[in-house]
């Protein structure tokens, strides 16, 4: 098999779209249709990783990659546990208001690591579920069940409930002390999940909730770019893997006349210029070498120290230019870019792969490495394992640079659509008759 750099473009995203594929394929529970959050021995389930699967099957079938009944009985095993799921809020529980813990046990379903009940998590989650419900429409008993399911669980979810009293929704609730301290404040990747809240037919947040998270954004010139600013780069890129957010505009985006796609660019244009400029001189930085997210890295933590300074984070939501930042990338943060800024993106991941051929296991992407930290042979540090959520967001991104696929699907799922009208989004196929919006 050629290597992947010496491949054309389009062959180059299959292999890694295909590879990406293999991580669900290959780890998920076939017991219960769980996937955990990683490819590590003993990896706990993440809720977020198994919305991306649901995501991931039906386009997967539509690219002659699993057969059809295949897809449909990996959703349906998922969808089945968490309708079974224990939803009693217990410390062992495995959610509460139809919302789930960020963390799950592979076997059982129950909380893990004490791990919050997380709103964005579970709405990723839903997400995936009505991705897989709005794509299978056949007229036959498993197809309608997987419908129903979805529909069900999508209406067991109380939003209100996650907005509490504050103006903005919660980020988490804990059985031990209530709700977190904070709430979805500043420009993130909760479009879809506010979406989903304001588009819910029995527990919708009001469209004031969303001009409340609105009001906390903040739009920012780095490098010549008007933007509105995140650091990490995942934050630009989660929200558009299933909401198709070009040439649509909310109130915020109609009032600085661009729109969240755009955005998106821009912040690429950010990292590029952060990576040249390199202000801390980490090996390997340039304008053809970045991507700054979350992610693993390395770790110089001592456990039995409180309030040490570090100099390398371990896992991390790294950002630009405000940091944290220890010189550790994320190749799938790049390949993720590719809907964007397609030769920007390519040529970027091509890079890396000339230079760091060991991010790559097979063809699957390593979630981050790190070339100023070197072993004894000049190989740079690079995460062990891979990351499900890397490897959705892989998959998705390029089927909606190659074909639409997941941005035509949701076009066609009336609650996402009456949800981002709700948060006052109008222009684009939004205001398009329903055959053409469709299509």
């Amino acid at each position: 098999m050629p290597p992947l750099c010496s491949l054309p473009d389009d062959a180059l995203l299959e292999r890694l779209q295909r590879a990406a594929l293999g991580y669900f394929v290959e780890l998920m529970n076939p017991r219960n249709g769980l996937v955990p959050d990683t490819s590590r021995d003993n990896s706990p389930v993440s809720i977020a990783v198994v919305g991306f699967a649901l995501s991931v099957y039906p386009l997967a079938v539509e690219r002659g990659w699993m057969d059809r009944d295949e897809a449909v009985r990996r959703c349906l095993l998922a969808l089945r546990f968490f309708r079974d799921s224990d939803q009693s809020g217990s410390p062992t529980a495995t959610g509460y208001k139809g919302f789930y813990y960020h963390f799950l046990d592979i076997h059982q379903g129950r909380r893990v690591w004490q791990s919050e009940l997380s709103m964005i998590d579970s709405a990723l989650l839903i997400a995936g579920m009505l991705t897989a419900a709005t794509w299978f429409q056949a007229d036959n008993a498993a197809e309608a069940e997987l419908r129903a399911l979805a529909d069900t669980l999508y209406r067991r979810v109380d939003w209100r409930w996650a907005q509490d009293d504050a103006g903005t929704i919660r980020q988490g609730w804990k059985p031990e002390c209530g709700y977190l301290h904070y709430g979805w404040e500043g420009y993130s990747e909760a479009i879809v999940l506010y979406a989903l809240a304001l588009g819910s037919p029995t527990h919708p947040v009001s469209p004031e909730c969303y001009a409340g998270w609105e009001s906390t954004y903040q739009w920012e010139n780095l490098y010549d770019q008007d933007f509105l600013y995140a650091g990490p780069l995942f934050v630009h890129q989660f929200s558009h893997a299933w909401l198709d957010l070009r040439g649509i505009r909310d109130g915020f985006m109609r009032e600085k006349q661009s729109d969240y796609f755009e955005n998106t660019r821009r912040a690429i244009n950010v990292q590029r210029c952060y990576a040249e400029l390199n202000p801390h001189e980490f090996a390997g930085y340039d304008r053809n070498c970045w991507g700054l997210s979350a992610c693993d890295g390395p770790t110089d933590e001592r456990p039995d120290v409180n309030n040490e300074r570090r100099r390398l984070f371990g896992y991390a939501a790294r950002g630009v230019p405000y940091g944290p930042d220890d010189g550790t990338l994320s190749p799938p943060a790049v390949l993720a870019s590719v809907p964007f800024a397609p030769e920007l993106a390519l040529s970027a991941l091509r890079n890396m792969l000339l230079r760091y051929p060991e991010v790559l296991d097979g063809d699957r992407l390593a979630t981050s490495f790190n070339a100023s930290l070197v072993d004894a042979n000049g190989r740079p540090w690079v995460s062990g394992g891979q990351y499900g959520l890397d490897q959705g967001v892989i998959f998705m991104m390029i089927e909606n640079h190659r074909s639409g696929g997941i941005w035509r699907t949701l076009r066609r799922c009336q609650p996402l659509v009456e949800g981002l009208r709700k948060a006052g989004f109008s222009g684009g196929w939004l205001d398009a008759p329903t055959a053409e919006a469709a299509a």
